[in-house]
């Protein structure tokens, strides 16, 4: 039998759906399963896009996420083909009435469309981690209002917004938080070396822009710093020897060494890190490493975000702050150069890596205290008995 084949019923009790097009996603899929299942005694069947962390909370894969995960305008024209395939799965799903909840992860573009088809047979949404409608293409709140039952945000002043265009919100805090990310103590962390973290992202397409660059920033810091040692982050979701056919060039110029799996990790023993910006920039936040945050794309994907997005700072670090805590460096500002210089700077002023490790700490206060997944799997559970609202 397809693993992927859908289910024609459910093996026991009530269905929930869940689309998580991202790693992160899935893993915040996978810890909501898990307090859906705490809270909620009767027996419940999870299914929907996602990976191996709501795979093994127990979820039923129909799509696989990494099939659909991409950034950027001509990035998602390539992958069209895969797209359009998860949606019609999806929509299959959907309409034979199967689910009892949708619970749609982040995903924007792909998750509202499905919120529509769940409206049309009567299927309550709940949208967790709702898309960033504040920072561009502000229109589509009306379009959440419309197909969305409540909506769980995770940025603090995210919440505000949504009230004020009358969408039914609850700022659950981040769920970052209920992994018990805090700083590492220093000794643990530098063991009297200096190393420097490379996160080059969780997608294909990110690891193959940014990987190269940040090596090559290796290079020219390791001919300045020939003490400092380098880290490489690679996630779950990226095979090593992929990793590897980018790196093999700097063996014997740059000492560092792959690290798969959790970046936490490369966290807890890096002086200082380069970080795409994203998800993984907030993770280093959390730990309390000070980064400098990257981020290149197409040229196209890159003009038309400058045309639609009115942002003084990209990086969720510097926008929950307010302000310009670490740099950012986008683009052709994101070259080898530039990287190796703000790192350089870093590690010579051991002044300004502890200023920045404070600003950190008053980040980590803005988002507030552990029990994210459990307040979002609150309101799921009341949706779930409710019904359409």
């Amino acid at each position: 039998m397809d693993k992927h084949a859908l289910p024609n019923r459910v093996p026991v009790g009530r269905c929930v759906m869940i689309i998580a097009g991202e790693a992160s996603g899935d893993l915040h899929g996978a810890n909501l399963i898990r307090n859906m299942r705490e809270q909620i005694k009767d027996p419940l069947f999870f299914c929907g896009i996602g990976g191996a962390a709501m795979r093994r909370a127990g979820a039923k894969i129909l799509v696989e996420a990494e099939r659909l995960s991409v950034v950027g305008i001509t990035e998602v024209i390539a992958r069209m083909p895969d797209i359009l395939s998860g949606m019609k799965t999806a929509k299959r799903m959907l309409a034979s009435r199967i689910p009892d909840l949708l619970v749609l992860i982040d995903f924007p573009d792909f998750n509202l469309r499905m919120a529509a088809t769940a409206k049309k047979h009567g299927i309550p949404v709940f949208y967790y981690i709702s898309p960033q409608v504040w920072a561009w293409r502000k229109g589509r709140v009306r379009t959440i209002r419309k197909r969305v039952d409540h909506t769980a945000v995770i940025l603090p002043f995210e919440a505000d917004f949504f009230k004020a265009h009358d969408v039914p919100v609850t700022f659950v805090g981040h769920p970052l938080l209920d992994a018990g990310y805090g700083p590492a103590p220093l000794y643990e962390r530098t063991e009297g070396r200096t190393v420097v973290g490379l996160l080059p992202g969780s997608r294909g397409s990110e690891v193959a822009r940014h990987l190269p660059v940040m090596m090559e920033a290796g290079a020219r810091i390791s001919r300045r710093h020939p003490h400092v040692t380098f880290m490489v982050s690679c996630a779950h979701s990226i095979p090593v020897e992929s990793m590897a056919s980018i790196t093999e060039k700097y063996i014997g110029t740059v000492p560092f060494t792959i690290v798969p799996g959790d970046v936490t990790q490369v966290l807890k023993r890096s002086t200082c890190v380069v970080a795409v910006s994203g998800t993984v920039s907030l993770e280093t936040a959390l730990y309390g490493v000070p980064m400098v945050v990257i981020y290149k794309v197409s040229f196209l994907s890159y003009w038309l975000a400058k045309a639609l997005i009115r942002l003084e700072h990209i990086s969720l670090v510097n926008l929950i702050a307010g302000k310009a805590v670490v740099p950012e460096l986008i683009q052709k500002d994101a070259s080898a150069e530039h990287i190796a210089a703000r790192i350089m700077s870093m590690i010579s002023d051991p002044q300004e890596l502890e200023t920045v490790r404070k600003e950190l700490a008053e980040v980590r206060k803005r988002l507030g205290g552990p029990g994210a997944s459990a307040r979002a799997a609150g309101i799921a559970a009341r949706l779930l008995n409710e019904g359409v609202t």
